[in-house]
């Protein structure tokens, strides 16, 4: 229960108490990812139920998406796109830039984009919800936390110390590729058993490329990740879901 709550704290603002966790505990919170993310695509998905449509609901919906994490990876999108454009290929420049508080016209460009393709892809999925497009709220935050224990297992993190460093030396690693397969499958077969099509098949491709590409990109910049760029990875994952899932439904 512990790791769970510890997850809830760091990638939420629920009201939850860390209480000292261990290392341990931290890099077992990674496995909950996940559920924290589900949890998160709930509330929003009853929101969208509760609110109906409009451009109005589809703005207050990325305003409770955004609240809910208390713009964490958020701020790793905007530091992230500072560091790629002003680091100049280099990539201790590019480490060096990341560290940097403030947000430069990068940043504020990255945040804009993303934000303004989250709110176009929200406004059509609730134009929608009858055809069940309602999922896409709860696929694209879960598969956004569910990216990053797959970064954590497949790519080597590059800057010592703070959290992603106690979660890419303490995370158990057998039971995070379990976690990642129950995932993949549970999005594929839940939309199905519901009657809602392949939505959940669309929301693993949209999620899947960005995923490599993003991956990739970061491997070959700075030779791995950082506590940012996982940040920056899962609003662009989440990004992807949303834009997939509008264009196949």
């Amino acid at each position: 229960m512990k790791p769970f709550l510890v997850a809830l704290r760091f990638l939420t603002r629920f009201p939850v108490s860390w209480n000292n966790p261990t290392d341990r505990q931290v890099g077992q919170s990674l496995l909950h990812y996940p559920t924290v993310g589900l949890l998160m695509g709930l509330c929003l998905a009853a929101l969208a139920w509760g609110l109906g449509e409009g451009v109005l609901v589809a703005a207050l919906i990325i305003v409770a998406w955004v609240m809910l994490t208390g713009l964490m990876h958020m701020d790793g999108l905007a530091d992230t796109a500072d560091a790629w454009i002003g680091g100049l290929g280099d990539r201790e420049r590019t480490l060096e830039i990341m560290k940097d508080p403030r947000c430069g016209p990068a940043g504020v460009t990255a945040l804009i984009l993303v934000l303004l393709v989250k709110f176009a892809a929200v406004l059509e999925l609730l134009a929608l919800l009858g055809q069940g497009a309602w999922m896409a709220l709860v696929l694209a935050p879960l598969l956004g936390r569910a990216a990053l224990p797959l970064l954590f297992l497949t790519t080597d993190y590059v800057r010592p110390g703070g959290m992603g460093s106690l979660l890419a030396e303490h995370f158990p690693r057998s039971a995070a590729w379990v976690v990642t397969v129950m995932v993949a499958l549970a999005v594929l077969a839940v939309p199905l058993g519901l009657g809602l099509g392949w939505a959940g098949a669309w929301a693993l491709v949209g999620a899947g490329l960005v995923f490599i590409l993003g991956r990739a990109w970061m491997r070959h910049r700075i030779g791995g990740t950082t506590g940012d760029t996982a940040g920056a990875l899962a609003e662009c994952v989440e990004t992807g879901v949303l834009v997939a899932v509008v264009l196949m439904i």
